[in-house]
């Protein structure tokens, strides 16, 4: 996993490090156990004035690559995604999953997909659950989105800075946003009625 770990940064300085983050997101989103923050830091870091461009290739990606673990969940469960779920060991995640989407719907995979909560796990589940595949991709592009946004902005804007911050409190730090974001829409919605 290290020697993975190590190929992925050394790529994110390569000439065409846009295109293998376009793929180890894609990847990600179904099978690859590593997450594309491996190289979106590094690669903001080095071209801050892209930190959009990363964060909306890593975006939509992730997102797309959600779709097709989406209909492995769907389709293919018991043939590709069980041995999947049961090689990494997820077999926990997948019940976390469940119970939470059992208590907040749809929502679970904004939540979900706000933090370190393994994003293949979310994806082949909700196909799985026969989530409706428009909520699911609009959940995804705001939760993936809301991520590598943030992240690939709070890069560009403090550099260097905040980079071990991300590293330590990444998790906490997008559980709160995600939260703050749930809260206010919650509170605007209040209004409407």
């Amino acid at each position: 996993m290290q020697r993975i770990y190590k190929k992925l940064l050394s790529l994110a300085e390569h000439q065409h490090a846009k295109k293998f983050l376009a793929l180890v997101a894609f990847t990600e989103s179904s099978f690859f156990p590593i997450p594309p923050d491996v190289m979106v830091v590094p690669m903001v870091l080095a071209k801050p004035s892209n930190w959009w461009r990363i964060a909306l290739t890593c975006t939509l990606f992730s997102v797309i690559g959600g779709v097709a673990a989406y209909f492995i969940g769907l389709l293919l469960f018991e043939t590709a995604a069980m041995p999947l779920i049961q090689f990494y060991g997820y077999q926990n995640n997948v019940s976390e999953f469940n119970e939470m989407y059992q208590n907040w719907g749809g929502w679970a995979v904004f939540l979900a997909g706000l933090t370190p909560f393994p994003y293949k796990i979310i994806t082949i589940a909700s196909g799985m659950a026969q989530l409706n595949l428009a909520l699911f991709i609009g959940l995804s592009v705001l939760s993936r989105g809301l991520r590598f946004f943030v992240v690939s902005f709070l890069l560009y804007y403090f550099g260097d800075k905040i980079r071990d911050l991300l590293e330590k409190y990444f998790g906490i730090i997008t559980i709160v946003t995600g939260c703050c974001l749930l809260v206010i829409y919650f509170w605007l919605k209040s209004f409407s009625n």
